[in-house]
């Protein structure tokens, strides 16, 4: 093992490096980049070729996880370094690792119990085998009117008649990297159950126009992470598989996923303060007292922002999935102070930040798309209350 662990350490090492230059490459391109409306294939064409694909596969089946707590920071300093050239590429990044090594429980969970062992372990393994192969995973989770809430699920799956294969309807949306992502895991209540459990879907090649149980319902048009294609869709009887240890998610930890969540926002923050330091060096001298208190203030937050997130990253190693709480502190902190920041940049930097020619009016609602990720705010800061104080009864 301690071979295993010492190849993965370098291969997580060249796989940095090679998507540190990838997001540079990306960089150049910001100011088209940040107008786009939709996903390039040829981007994640290129984040597959630097071996990003196999932070979803574990080290004794030729990929670089070991566990959450020694592999963890790895995943999201790609991710971070990632968002430096392009967030909507490192947002739809950041859910191929956060499904495999996170929500499906296949990477956390090496052995279920039986009667699901055998099925477990070679479900596992194909999904590992996908990974290796190239293809990318996602989700399409959320359902309007849930307020983010999974176990508000209303979507149903119909048993086919074939083991482990079900017929998914339901509307759904957020789904982002819709047509990059070859897999992508939902939730679905099963037939005469009254609780839902996860499900994955063959995405490739499926048309959106309903005729394989697929509509797009709604393009995504948000302000934030323009380019992420996170679309609404409808299916109707679209064919699925149950993970093969139903009840398997409740057993996994969401505090991984957060930090890769966080980490692209954390990455956004550090580009933009970076810019506008660069871009304020020469007006110094003629900035107003309120410019330098908010300068200052950019400079306080964005330090606070760092301590947060390495906090949530101790808590994963610390404690793995029992850092679920710690994580969520520090997303919900880091969601606030990178809007506090980008607003604070904006007005030093002037009324031009708001021009399609400025790169920060684009990062300020890149980063706002934080604090209604998964889970959104009501949910985020509901969950934080049922820990903050002990029940009376």
């Amino acid at each position: 093992m301690q071979a295993l662990s010492s190849v993965a350490a370098k291969d997580s090492q060249i796989i940095l490096e090679k998507v540190h230059e990838l997001s540079a490459d990306f960089a150049e391109e910001r100011r088209e980049r940040q107008r786009r409306r939709e996903l390039v294939q040829a981007d994640f064409d290129r984040l597959r070729d630097t071996g990003f694909f196999l932070t979803g596969v574990p080290i004794d089946q030729g990929g670089i996880w070991e566990s959450s707590q020694r592999s963890n920071r790895t995943i999201c300093e790609m991710l971070r370094t990632l968002a430096h050239g392009d967030s909507s590429v490192a947002l739809v990044a950041a859910m191929h690792p956060a499904v495999l090594c996170a929500a499906t429980g296949w990477m956390t969970i090496p052995e279920a119990p039986q009667p699901y062992r055998g099925a477990w372990d070679e479900q596992r393994r194909w999904a590992f085998q996908t990974a290796r192969d190239g293809q990318q995973w996602g989700t399409i989770m959320s359902e309007p009117g849930s307020g983010g809430d999974t176990a508000k699920t209303k979507a149903v799956a119909q048993f086919s008649g074939q083991d482990g294969t079900y017929l998914i309807t339901g509307e759904k949306h957020f789904g982002s990297g819709s047509g990059i992502t070859s897999y992508m895991i939902t939730l679905a209540v099963p037939e005469g159950e009254t609780e839902p459990d996860l499900f994955f879907m063959d995405m490739r090649g499926v048309p959106w126009d309903g005729s394989v149980g697929v509509k797009l319902a709604a393009a995504w048009d948000g302000y934030g992470m323009l380019a992420t294609q996170s679309h609404a869709m409808t299916f109707q009887g679209f064919p699925a598989t149950r993970s093969a240890w139903p009840g398997a998610r409740k057993q996994t930890g969401g505090g991984g996923a957060s930090c890769m969540f966080t980490a692209v926002v954390v990455g956004v923050v550090e580009t933009a303060i970076e810019t506008a330091r660069r871009q304020l060096q020469g007006k110094r001298e003629s900035m107003r007292a309120y410019e330098q208190t908010e300068w200052a203030r950019v400079e306080v937050e964005g330090w606070l922002i760092q301590q947060a997130y390495e906090g949530m990253l101790r808590a994963v190693e610390q404690e793995g999935s029992a850092g679920n709480r710690d994580t969520r502190l520090g997303k919900a902190a880091i969601a606030e102070l990178a809007e506090s920041v980008m607003l604070r940049i904006c007005k030093v930097m002037g009324g031009g930040s708001y021009s399609r020619h400025s790169p920060f009016g684009f990062w300020l609602e890149d980063v706002r798309a934080l604090g209604f990720l998964r889970p959104p705010w009501g949910l985020a800061f509901a969950q934080i209350f049922e820990g903050s104080l002990p029940s009376a009864t």
